[in-house]
């Protein structure tokens, strides 16, 4: 059976698994967030980071990419993913619908935010800008997390006027 997952943060450019194929699709009912704190990835327990999650929200929108596992490789791209993706439980799997730009609709695999957990947050684009900026986890800065992510996004034509300001005031607040 063909496996999908919906990247729409840092698995838009490390996915860490073969792709076969990769096609712009919208999530429907999410929202592309800074909404939990990293402190594992892009912080620490002392100083949080933040990382995107999907914040389910009736009515919202999330533009981001369906990847095709490689065929053959479905097992150990779920044992990964679970590994990386689920390192505090702050995400939830959940296989959604995506809606693909061609029009068909397919089933991915996706991590959302768990809206009860304690990373989960809502801090206004400031606030977020401010933590981003200062932010360093074993992975490196936070800064990079965002500015990755927000130049992946443009380089596939997809707009996230949140994003691109995080991106700007950023910038600016780390010259």
């Amino acid at each position: 059976m063909t496996m999908w997952v919906f990247g729409y943060g840092s698995l838009l450019w490390n996915p860490g698994f073969e792709v076969d194929e990769q096609q712009v699709g919208m999530m429907h009912d999410y929202a592309r967030s800074f909404c939990m704190r990293s402190i594992h990835h892009r912080g620490t327990s002392e100083h949080p980071g933040l990382v995107l999650a999907l914040d389910e929200m009736q009515g919202a929108r999330c533009e981001g990419v369906a990847l095709r596992v490689k065929a053959g490789t479905e097992a150990e791209t779920l044992a990964y993913l679970r590994e990386r993706e689920l390192i505090s439980s702050a995400y939830l799997e959940k296989n959604l619908a995506v809606h693909l730009k061609n029009g068909e609709v397919i089933e991915a695999v996706t991590y959302v935010i768990d809206p009860n957990h304690v990373q989960y947050c809502h801090l206004d684009l400031e606030a977020q800008a401010q933590v981003i900026s200062r932010a360093i986890g074993d992975r490196g800065p936070n800064t990079d997390y965002l500015h990755n992510t927000a130049s992946h996004l443009v380089e596939l034509g997809i707009e996230d006027e949140d994003l691109n300001w995080l991106s700007q005031r950023v910038k600016t607040l780390c010259s």
